[in-house]
């Protein structure tokens, strides 16, 4: 939110400068962010001087050329070359001295400088009203009134406003802040807590009167529920113009673009008072009528955007006898607004629901000043001022008089919140005891009032337009704010409990296995649980029943919950690789979100992302891709980890995969992984390998709790390696000859591993060579090559008989 420092000053009269004001916003609450000069001619017209024309002469050179000389006020005339048409003798003019910056109509910025123009030295330019940015013309420079001093400044002669501009990040509970005059408003309490009394100066509309009663428009609230207020009245014979330079600035300082006087007073009072304003032309009022409710479903309605949308029945909608003119509180009709021909206006002032206006605003992809402000909260009890404001100020820049009386449908008054708060709760919450005078004085410049004081608090009454201050809390959060917690004093004493958390709690496991990830070369990526509906037609696991839909999406990408972590994952794989980021490792603990028959489960997931080469390119290592083995390894190395050892590996089911396992414990899935589909990677412009893992986090957890680990002494006695070389058929797994040599010997045989694959070159046709390593060991006894030797020749005789193994 931007705040002009010269309006702020139409309210309070201070002497403080932008930068300690804007330490006490910040102070108060409303953080400053940024502080942004803004000037009416930008550069403010510094290095332009008056000149007057000593001579001028024809350019031998060039035809529209002349060459001048030019009092400045300096000791010698300069010459400056011109290519104006009506440039002569005698003329006062704004002469841009050498190292003057001027800027274009797009703001570039561009230095004059000493130069030669067809053999002519020039020393300056002579300058148009739009080279200044005084103006738009540009047939010819400027000439200044005949008694204009030579030599003086041109930013003495012309009204620049200069200004300071503050860029607030304000919350969305400070609705109250939403303009100058409640910016203000807390600026003068934090001023008063410093002991600086200063009056809050609020513009009058004591002028304000009805000057006819010629043009009546009735009004109907017949959605009161939806508008608690209303009002209306209605002005005649103005004239649609451009607005006065002051108010142009004032609007140009907060960054808005004038339009006309008519639009431009309205937003005026909006950023002046946090009043939103909506005029209305009156002649485009059928039956003089203007009826608040809602319209039918699927009712065609065209904004001031030029856009046709198509209303909800829940929108709520200013109406005339016979049509929709607005979408209440949002944004205007085309149809129904202030043209250069509007002569008549009807002005709305209102307090609509401020969840109504939210959730329309939000359905129909809005995001306006007015909507800005209502959906937070505005004061219901300046509707009918702002009202009077706008209405004079109209008639001030646009002229016209009144003609009707203000219409106010305000049936159930909003009432202001009663609050009752404990001396003892305050100081308990702020840690510190501030004294019960400070504490009134400041709830008394906040305009909260004491309604009754007693020994243990106080009785209080908090205005209507406070909607964010409602509970004792809140009202001692306003005092600390305004008390200023640089104020409160840091104890010495720290004070800590101790919890009693079990190591198998859900973040300790994720810090576990994301450290161990993270030192493999992983990144941690956090992805959006909204996605895109048509990620479900890649998979056909995916069911679109299945989807929790979101009732106001931010877009149409963005409007379910996700199924999966897969797509997400590789919308970052594709961002990356977009970007020539090709060597990727990620992992991401998200949730996945499913409407079983309208029971709405989520679980818990770890993925994990591989493609490319494993490491990064260097001198010292040979690149190598990650392949199925690497996740695999990735996998296992992370389950070992969390104490996760026994477990089966099956194929897999997800259709993702191309090729792909699954680890398990009895019924429980632990992880699917493997190759991602070719068709769905193209669908995310991927051209290379990915390699995805999917964890089921609670099954992980669960398994990891009932794992217990068990410490056992380091052997005393050495282990036996036994190597075989076995010829088999291709169908045959290592797996098998893993469960066939631990049934074979149950006692000495310690670990089975594969070492060597070879297929092809003298081998015979649907035949592959394993190498398999046996290591053996006894823990209370050295072995001998007897006992081993037994051992590995009933493992070749197992291998024969049940595997057709072979040695080679």
């Amino acid at each position: 939110m931007k705040i002009s420092y010269n309006w702020i000053k139409q309210f309070i009269k201070t002497d403080w400068t932008p930068e300690q004001t804007s330490e006490l916003l910040t102070d108060l609450g409303l953080e400053v962010e940024g502080l942004e000069t803004y000037q009416s001619i930008k550069g403010g017209l510094q290095g332009v001087v008056v000149g007057e024309v000593l001579t001028c002469e024809q350019h031998s050179n060039a035809d529209k050329l002349k060459v001048t000389t030019v009092n400045i006020g300096a000791n010698i005339p300069v010459q400056i070359v011109c290519g104006a048409p009506n440039v002569a003798v005698g003329q006062k003019v704004p002469v841009a001295t050498i190292g003057t910056t001027l800027y274009t109509e797009e703001g570039e910025a561009w230095t004059i400088k000493k130069g030669k123009i067809r053999g002519e030295e020039s020393f300056g330019m002579i300058c148009a009203e739009d080279e200044l940015g005084l103006g738009k013309s540009h047939d010819g420079i400027m000439v200044l009134p005949e008694d204009t001093v030579v030599g003086s400044a041109c930013a003495d002669l012309f009204n620049i406003e200069n200004d300071q501009v503050f860029e607030i990040g304000l919350t969305p509970n400070r609705a109250d802040a939403m303009s100058h005059f409640g910016t203000a408003r807390d600026l003068k309490a934090g001023l008063q807590h410093k002991d600086i009394n200063i009056e809050l100066i609020t513009p009058s509309v004591s002028a304000f009167h009805v000057d006819s009663r010629s043009l009546k428009v009735d009004v109907e609230v017949i959605d009161k529920e939806l508008a608690p207020r209303y009002c209306g009245v209605t002005i005649s014979g103005v004239k649609v113009a451009e607005s006065p330079a002051w108010m142009q600035h004032r609007l140009k300082a907060i960054g808005l673009t004038p339009i006309n006087n008519i639009v431009d007073a309205t937003n005026y009072v909006l950023h002046e008072l946090g009043q939103p304003l909506h005029a209305f032309d009156a002649n485009k009022i059928t039956g003089n009528k203007i009826e608040v409710k809602t319209v039918a479903k699927g009712t065609k309605f065209t904004t001031l955007d030029g856009v046709e949308r198509e209303l909800h029945e829940d929108d709520l909608m200013i109406c005339d006898t016979k049509k929709p003119l607005c979408i209440a509180g949002v944004f205007g009709g085309l149809d129904s607004g202030v043209s250069e021909n509007t002569t008549n206006i009807f002005l709305e002032s209102a307090y609509f629901n401020p969840v109504s206006v939210r959730k329309t605003a939000k359905r129909h992809a809005l995001n306006t000043d007015a909507s800005f402000r209502f959906e937070r909260g505005i004061d219901p009890n300046i509707t009918e001022y702002a009202l009077k404001r706008a209405a004079l100020l109209i008639k001030e820049v646009a002229g016209g008089e009144i003609t009707s009386d203000v219409s106010d449908a305000y049936p159930t008054k909003i009432e202001d919140f009663q609050v009752h708060i404990t001396f003892d709760k305050v100081t308990k919450l702020i840690g510190q005891e501030i004294p019960k005078e400070t504490i009134k004085d400041i709830l008394s410049s906040l305009e909260i009032k004491v309604k009754n004081v007693t020994e243990t608090g106080l009785g209080l009454t908090i205005p209507a337009y406070r909607n964010d201050v409602q509970r004792e809390a809140d009202v001692i959060e306003e005092i600390l704010r305004v008390y200023g917690y640089n104020n409160i004093k840091t104890t010495t004493k720290l004070n800590a409990s101790i919890s009693n958390a079990s190591k198998f709690d859900d973040h300790k496991l994720q810090n576990v296995v994301g450290n161990q990830l993270a030192s493999q070369g992983f990144y941690e990526i956090m992805a959006n649980s909204l996605t895109n509906p048509n990620y479900i037609t890649l998979s056909e696991q995916l069911k679109e029943e299945h989807n929790i839909t979101m009732l106001n999406p931010l877009s149409n990408d963005l409007s379910v919950m996700r199924q999966s972590l897969l797509f997400s994952g590789l919308e970052a794989v594709s961002y990356n690789i977009n970007r020539r980021r090709n060597d990727l490792k990620f992992f991401e603990f998200g949730k996945t979100y499913h409407d079983y028959n309208s029971e709405r489960e989520e679980y818990k997931h770890l993925t994990l992302f591989v493609t490319g080469n494993k490491t990064q390119e260097s001198w010292t290592a040979v690149q190598e891709k990650g392949d199925f083995f690497y996740l695999k390894g990735t996998i296992e190395a992370a389950l070992e980890r969390l104490g996760v050892s026994r477990f089966k590996s099956t194929a897999t089911k997800n259709d993702v995969f191309s090729e792909g396992m699954q680890y398990r414990q009895g019924k429980t899935v632990l992880v699917d992984f493997g190759i991602v589909k070719t068709k769905i990677t193209k669908h995310f412009g991927i051209n290379q390998v990915v390699l995805y893992a999917d964890f089921n986090w609670d099954n992980i957890i669960e398994v990891a709790k009932r794992n217990n680990i068990k410490f056992t002494a380091i052997p005393k006695y050495p282990e036996v390696r036994r190597d075989f070389a076995l010829l088999l058929d291709e169908k045959v797994k290592f797996e098998d000859i893993s469960t066939i040599a631990k049934q074979t010997e149950k006692q000495l045989l310690k670990n089975v591993s594969l070492f060597d694959v070879y297929q092809g070159k003298n081998l015979p046709n649907g035949k592959k060579s394993y190498a398999v390593s046996f290591m053996f060991q006894d823990e209370h006894k050295t072995l001998t090559d007897k006992i081993v030797d037994k051992i590995m020749n009933k493992l070749q005789h197992n291998f024969e008989s049940k595997l057709g193994a072979e040695l080679r």
